[in-house]
């Protein structure tokens, strides 16, 4: 099995011999009263109304999932910075366990790669190539929760962003996220 895996992953297998790895995808979004509109089903001809907030407060969630076991982890925050992702990486190592080594896949941004932030040991970062979402799995899981629950509706305040945000997140089993999340490339027999 491990010469199936991705050199990035046998590359750290290499390093952490004592240790299981895990490879974990880690993704932010913002959610917000300018949220967005999705396709509802209506009868042909129809054109269905749907309101459209116009005011600006957002909040954010910070996520991680380890699509071979659902096993996750997120994070509600007011913004994103180098502080914020630090305590989501301590999070996610503490989710993942001890004996666990995670290879934390992840985007280019700007507190991914800050000076400041604290990358715990039991964790690799390995950033991908800039521009690529379509290999991100944390993005089909922010799709997934802005059309079953953030989209078409109106937030009355920030508390009220945040408790969507958790109670869309909260709606996120493990068999869930593992279907949403598959990656084939991760797993795939070469």
């Amino acid at each position: 099995m491990d010469a199936a895996r991705p050199l990035f992953v046998r590359e750290t297998q290499q390093k952490y011999l004592d240790q299981r790895i895990t490879v974990w995808f880690q993704d932010e979004a913002r959610i917000g009263q300018q949220g967005t509109l999705t396709r509802v089903w209506a009868e042909r001809g129809s054109r269905p109304r749907a309101v459209r907030q116009t005011e600006y407060k957002w909040g954010y969630i910070f996520g991680a999932v380890d699509p071979l076991t659902g096993q996750s982890s997120a994070l509600i925050a007011p913004t994103v910075n180098a502080d914020q992702m630090s305590h989501h990486l301590r999070m996610i190592a503490q989710e993942a366990g001890d004996d666990v080594h995670v290879v934390l896949v992840l985007d280019g941004a700007g507190w991914h790669k800050a000076n400041d932030l604290q990358i715990p040991e039991s964790m690799t970062l390995h950033f991908l190539p800039p521009y690529s979402p379509e290999l991100m799995p944390m993005e089909r899981v922010w799709q997934w929760m802005r059309q079953h629950d953030l989209s078409n509706r109106i937030f009355e305040n920030e508390a009220a962003i945040d408790q969507a945000c958790k109670e869309s997140w909260n709606k996120l089993t493990p068999e869930r996220l593992k279907t949403i999340t598959e990656t084939k490339w991760l797993t795939h027999e070469f």
